[in-house]
């Protein structure tokens, strides 16, 4: 797996799980919508987390920034 999340678009991603992992648990929602609030905040977190999304690397999408420190 290569790295297809980073930029402004990493820490929006684990932000956002975050929040919603905390709006599932926390918030009265009906069990559906506290099971989807859980689901997309993980998926979410993780993906910002390992920095690799599968649907953006579908897509073709990479906001990773290419490293220029690479060592020898």
């Amino acid at each position: 797996m290569t790295c297809n999340v980073g930029g402004i678009e990493r820490p929006i991603r684990i932000g956002a799980g975050i929040l919603l992992i905390a709006v599932g648990a926390l918030a009265e929602l009906p069990p559906v919508g506290m099971g989807i609030a859980l689901t997309v905040g993980v998926v979410l977190l993780v993906t910002g987390v390992i920095q690799y999304c599968p649907l953006t690397s579908l897509l073709g999408i990479n906001t990773c920034q290419p490293s220029s420190g690479a060592k020898k």
